[in-house]
């Protein structure tokens, strides 16, 4: 069951060994996690499913508008711990995270389908250690999961 926590953001960035790899004004960051069992259509949908979220205010203060119509941005992020489990002891186990050769190709083809949808999109660095910079809005924070098919 692939896993994106998305919020709501006035700006954000990703940096990486003190370089800003990534940088976006309003928009989404997505910070995205995969497991074992995730292939494209998992990532495909959920990309989609991003893409025509309406989480931005209307002229009357209700989230009726997508990214695309505010003009708005993707940060997207790889993120394994969002498979972390904390049940039982201290240290959480990461087993249920996909290794990075399933995982990399997957958070990229998310990424890419975004900008298929006509979106801009900017993104951290697979397995680097990343700085991420969120400036959450409203807050509005999401978590989208699509098993797998």
């Amino acid at each position: 069951m692939m896993r994106v926590l998305l919020q709501r953001v006035s700006k954000a960035r990703v940096t990486v060994e003190g370089e800003v790899v990534g940088r976006i004004e309003r928009g989404f960051v997505a910070l995205v996690g995969v497991t074992h069992t995730d292939t494209e259509a998992e990532a495909g949908w959920l990309a989609n499913k991003v893409a025509g979220l309406r989480l931005f205010e209307d002229g009357e203060g209700k989230m009726n508008l997508s990214l695309a119509d505010v003009g708005g941005s993707l940060l997207v992020v790889s993120q394994f711990t969002l498979y972390g489990d904390a049940r039982k002891g201290r240290r959480p186990s990461f087993t249920d995270a996909a290794r990075p050769e399933t995982a990399e190709p997957l958070v990229t083809f998310f990424a890419e389908t975004l900008r298929e949808e006509g979106l801009k999109v900017e993104t951290g660095v697979f397995g680097a250690m990343m700085l991420v910079e969120i400036h959450n809005d409203g807050p509005v924070t999401l978590i989208l999961e699509k098993e797998s098919t």
